[in-house]
């Protein structure tokens, strides 16, 4: 299965949903690669920390910014159990074509308007990827959520009219996250028992619902 994390608003979470989801699903036996799809590179500047820090590996992780996404990536999905790919924060030919490769596309919004009005332009190169690719599926993350604040609640109703599925998990801003973004660990490293290890624990069995 290909999973493509995709939005075209910066500073939404993708790199941390992407490599986090590629960790679950790798537990305890499975293969997953992570295909860098961003030209900033944040998810193979993970990875290199997490080898600097001499961790294990979970799985890998492939810079692949190229506008052939689609061409390329099926060629790697069947190496492997899945294919997670970080997309780029714009609207380009290289979402185009990472789009085309994925068999579910996951929006990470976070739990602001700008976010939502933002949404439109991924919601609509959903509509034309879906006249080359019916069956693809694509559905809304709400990721770096406050807890426990009003607006964070109402997201979802907001979400709803775009006509896609909210995935009922929401992943809450936690500093655990950040943490594990300058130490290349997965929150389930830092603190098994943290809140942030058991939400993404959570979102990563509704994203393979979701996907079945």
């Amino acid at each position: 299965m290909i999973i493509a994390c995709l939005n075209q608003k910066g500073g939404v979470g993708k790199t941390t949903l992407a490599t986090h989801l590629a960790g679950e699903l790798a537990f305890p036996n499975k293969q997953v690669c992570v295909i860098d799809a961003d030209p900033q590179g944040s998810a193979l500047d993970w990875a290199q920390m997490r080898m600097q820090s001499k961790l294990p590996r979970l799985f890998g992780v492939v810079g692949l910014a190229r506008e052939n996404l689609h061409q390329e990536v099926p060629q790697i999905a069947q190496t492997v159990h899945h294919v997670v790919i970080d997309g780029p924060p714009r609207v380009t030919a290289l979402a185009r074509s990472a789009m085309l490769a994925a068999d579910v596309v996951l929006i990470p919004v976070q739990p602001s308007p700008y976010d939502v009005w933002a949404s439109d332009e991924i919601l609509a190169l959903i509509q034309e990827a879906r006249v080359f690719k019916p069956q693809l599926r694509a559905a809304f993350v709400v990721n770096r959520c406050i807890v426990r604040t009003v607006i964070g609640r109402e997201l979802r109703e907001s979400l709803r009219p775009h006509g896609l599925p909210v995935l009922p998990s929401i992943v809450g801003q936690r500093i655990v996250f950040a943490e594990s973004a300058t130490t290349g660990r997965l929150a389930r490293e830092i603190d098994h028992k943290s809140t942030a290890a058991r939400e993404i624990t959570a979102l990563a069995e509704r994203v393979q619902a979701f996907m079945r």
